[in-house]
C-alpha cells in the first residue's frame, strides 16, 4: 500500500486509488505525512486537525482521531504503517516505497547528478502529481503553511525540466508545459522567461514581448513593482533581435523537504540571464532570501546550493583556467543598515587567504542572531560587495524547508559537486546557511574545499568559534534610525516623511525586526493609498498574527518564531514562553521567580536563551525579551493554557550538549 499526498490524500495498492474522505482522521493523516518519520507535536496537530475551534478536551479528542486513523489503517490492511505514540506527540514511518512525496524527492535527487538520465527522472517525479493539492484535507493551517512549499517544489522541478529542453532545442514540445504554468502561475516570472526564450527561438517574437508586457501590466497592478532585471534584459535581447541567454550553467536540481525562511525561504534556479549591480533574486523571508536591511528569504527553499561565478560579473583573480560558471548568488534588493557588520564581514572576506591576513581555518565569520534579523541577507550582500575576489560564491542551506537539520555528509556531497572542479580554492565562498551545531560546519568543510566559508546561525555555536576561531557577528533588532531608513528604503521618502509619526510607531510595533519590517512594508506597497498610522493601527489590533503575508508562507513572523520554538527541547521552550510574563528587564532573580527554579538553574536557562537568539542582552546580566517576541509567546502561551510541563522538575535535564 501506498499514501498519496501530491493530490487529493488517498490509498492506492500500486492499482485503484481510494480518495479518503473529507474528515478529522484526514487532516491528521496529511499532518502526519507531510512530515514523514518525524514527531510532529501534538500542538501542531491539534492546530491541523481543529484549527482555533479546539474542543475542550482536545487531548481526549486527539487520542480518539488516532484510535480511529488506526482502525482506518487496520481497514485497508496497512497495520504495519501505525501512528507511533512518542514523548509530544505522534511519528508515521514512511519510505519512497510508501509515500509519494518521499517517492517524488527521491527521484529529484538522483537526477541531481545531470547526464541522460536527468530528464526522464524529473519527468517521472512530476507525472507522480495528481491534481489539487490536499482537496480532501479541510485544514486551514496546512493549506496555508505546507500547500504552498509542496507546489513551489514541484515548480522547481518544472523549471528545470524545460530548462533541460530548451538547452537541448526542443523549444515547440516545451511550449505546451509553459503555456499551462505560466497560467497557473501568472507572476512567476522565471516561467515567463522561458516561455518568451521558447516563442523568440520558434520565430514567434511578438508573441513573446506580449508576454513580457502581460507580466509587466500584472506586476504594476497588483503589486506596484516592475518585472526583475531578468526580464527586463530578455525582453531587450528580444526588441534587439539577439539571441535570448538562458542559465549559464544547467546546474542540476536538488529539492528537499519539507522551508521558509527570518526570516527565510528561498531562491529559484535561474532561468534566464544573471543579474547585474542591480539585479534582484530574492529570498522571501530574509530572515532568509528575497528581502533585505537584512530581512527577507534568500536561499534556494529545496536545499541545494545556489552560485554565482564569473558570468555574474566577478572578475576572476587569475589568468589560470576557466572558472565554470553556475547559478547565480541571489541579490538582497535595497540592503540598508548593519553597517559595522557589513564592513567587518567585507574587510575579513578580502583578506582571507592572503599572506598576513587571517589564519589558514576557512570559517571567515559566524553571523548570528534571533529568526528575522537579516543574517542571510548580510551575508550575500557582503558576498556580492567581494564578488571580485571570489569569482565562486555558493549558498548552501543547512536545514530543510521544516528547520530539520541537514546530514553534514549529505551537505558536504551537495557543496562538492557545485563547486567548479577546475576553480582554485581560493576562489571559491561558501555561505553555510542556519547551522544548527557546530559538527555540521566541521562536516562540510572536512570534505569540501574552500578559500574562505561565513556561517550563518540563530545559535552562538560556541564551539566552532573555539575550534576555528571565526569573527563573531551577533545581528540584533536594528536601530530605530535604521529601521526608519529601510522603511524609507522600501517605502520612498515622500510616504514615510509625510507620517514621521507614524513611521516611528510602525518601526516599534515591528519590535525593529527586518522580517516584520519588510513584511508591513511589503502590505503598504501593495495597497498605496493606505496611510502608515492606519497600518500600524491595523497591526496594532492582532499582533503579530497580521506580520504575514497571505501569499508566501515564508513571509510570516509568527510562522518564523513557532519554527524557532520548535527546534527548542520542551522545558527550554517552556521556560522561555513563562518569561513573557516579565516585562522589561530580565535577570537571574526574577527569572528564577517565574520559572520556580533555584537562581543556578534559572541563569543556566537565560543563557541557553541568549544562545538561540531570542533573548538579547544589552548588559551582562540584563536580558531582554524583544516586545514582538514577547507578543509572540505571550499569545503561543495562552493558546496552550499556559506551560504544560513544569520548569522547575525538568530544568535539570533541559540541557543536554547540543540539543538545540
Amino acid at each position: 500500500m501506498r499514501f498519496q499526498l501530491l493530490g487529493p490524500l488517498s490509498i492506492t495498492d500500486g492499482g485503484e486509488a481510494v480518495v479518503l474522505p473529507t474528515a478529522k482522521p484526514t487532516s491528521l493523516l496529511a499532518a502526519l505525512l507531510l512530515r514523514p518519520g518525524e514527531v510532529v507535536p501534538v500542538d501542531r496537530l491539534r492546530q491541523a486537525v481543529w484549527g482555533e475551534d479546539q474542543p475542550a478536551t482536545a487531548k481526549a479528542a486527539l487520542q480518539s482521531c488516532v484510535l480511529r486513523l488506526r482502525r482506518l489503517f487496520a481497514k485497508y490492511d496497512i497495520e504495519d504503517q501505525a501512528v507511533v505514540a512518542v514523548a509530544g506527540g505522534y511519528r508515521l514511518p514512511a519510505d519512497d516505497d510508501t509515500l509519494d512525496l518521499l517517492h517524488f524527492r527521491s527521484l529529484v535527487a538522483r537526477a541531481a547528478g545531470g547526464g541522460e538520465s536527468e530528464l526522464p527522472l524529473l519527468r517521472g517525479a512530476l507525472a507522480l502529481w495528481r491534481g489539487s493539492l490536499l482537496a480532501n484535507v479541510a485544514s486551514d493551517l496546512l493549506h496555508r503553511d505546507e500547500v504552498p512549499r509542496l507546489a513551489e517544489e514541484r515548480l522547481r522541478v518544472l523549471e528545470r525540466v524545460c530548462e533541460i529542453q530548451l538547452a537541448q532545442g526542443r523549444c515547440r514540445e516545451v511550449l505546451v508545459d509553459l503555456w499551462e504554468a505560466t497560467r497557473d502561475h501568472p507572476q512567476h516570472e522565471g516561467l515567463t522567461a522561458q516561455l518568451m526564450r521558447a516563442l523568440y527561438r520558434e520565430g514567434r517574437q511578438m508573441e513573446a514581448l506580449a508576454e513580457y508586457r502581460g507580466i509587466r501590466n500584472r506586476l504594476r497592478d497588483e503589486l506596484g513593482v516592475d518585472p526583475g532585471v531578468e526580464l527586463r534584459r530578455l525582453e531587450l535581447a528580444i526588441l534587439r533581435g539577439d539571441e535570448p541567454r538562458g542559465p549559464v550553467r544547467d546546474a542540476a536540481l536538488t529539492v528537499r523537504g519539507p522551508r521558509p525562511a527570518a526570516g527565510a525561504a528561498g531562491p529559484r534556479l535561474p532561468a534566464g540571464p544573471p543579474d547585474g549591480p542591480d539585479g534582484a533574486a530574492e529570498d522571501p523571508a530574509v530572515g532568509r532570501p528575497a528581502t533585505a536591511a537584512g530581512g527577507g528569504p534568500v536561499t534556494a527553499t529545496g536545499g541545494g546550493p545556489v552560485t554565482r561565478s564569473h558570468a555574474q560579473g566577478a572578475a576572476p583573480r587569475s589568468p589560470g583556467p576557466a572558472t565554470a560558471p553556475g547559478p547565480r548568488l541571489p541579490h538582497v534588493p535595497g540592503f540598508t543598515g548593519r553597517a559595522p557588520a557589513t564592513a567587518d564581514l567585507v574587510d575579513r572576506l578580502r583578506s582571507a587567504g592572503h599572506p598576513g591576513g587571517p589564519a589558514a581555518a576557512p570559517v571567515t565569520a559566524l553571523v548570528s542572531g534571533g529568526p528575522g534579523m537579516g543574517k542571510t541577507a548580510l551575508a550575500l550582500h557582503a558576498a556580492h560587495t567581494v564578488a571580485d575576489r571570489y569569482p565562486v560564491a555558493v549558498l548552501l542551506p543547512l536545514t530543510g524547508p521544516d528547520g530539520t537539520p541537514r546530514r553534514a555528509a549529505e551537505a558536504a556531497r551537495e557543496l562538492a559537486g557545485s563547486l567548479p572542479p577546475t576553480a582554485p580554492p581560493e576562489d571559491c565562498l561558501v555561505i553555510l546557511d542556519d547551522a544548527v551545531h557546530p559538527d555540521q560546519v566541521r562536516g562540510v568543510l572536512d570534505l569540501a574545499r574552500c578559500g574562505a566559508a561565513v556561517v550563518t546561525s540563530r545559535m552562538g555555536l560556541a564551539a566552532l568559534v573555539a575550534t576555528h576561531g571565526p569573527a563573531v557577528l551577533r545581528l540584533g533588532a536594528l536601530p530605530p534610525s535604521e529601521s526608519h531608513a529601510l522603511l524609507t528604503t522600501v517605502l520612498g521618502t515622500e510616504r514615510v516623511a509625510a507620517e514621521p509619526a507614524a513611521a516611528r510607531s510602525l518601526a516599534a510595533l515591528c519590535g525593529h525586526v527586518p522580517l516584520a519590517l519588510r513584511i508591513a512594508a511589503a502590505r503598504l506597497l501593495t495597497r498605496p493609498k493606505l496611510r502608515l498610522a492606519d497600518c500600524a493601527a491595523w497591526l496594532r489590533r492582532d499582533l503579530p498574527a497580521r506580520l504575514a503575508l497571505p501569499d508566501d508562507p515564508r513571509m510570516s513572523v509568527p510562522q518564523a518564531l513557532d519554527g524557532a520554538l520548535d527546534r527548542l527541547p520542551d522545558p527550554l521552550a517552556g521556560a522561555y514562553l513563562r518569561l513573557s510574563r516579565l516585562e522589561g528587564r530580565i535577570t537571574a532573580p526574577e527569572a528564577a521567580t517565574v520559572l520556580s527554579v533555584p537562581e543556578a538553574q534559572a541563569e543556566v536557562l537565560l543563557e541557553r536563551l541568549l544562545d538561540t537568539g531570542l533573548l538579547d542582552e544589552e548588559q551582562p546580566g540584563d536580558l531582554r525579551m524583544n516586545p514582538l517576541f514577547r507578543a509572540h509567546a505571550r499569545l503561543r502561551a495562552a493558546r496552550a493554557g499556559g506551560v504544560p510541563r513544569p520548569v522547575a522538575a525538568t530544568a535539570r535535564h533541559a540541557l543536554p550538549s547540543g540539543a538545540v
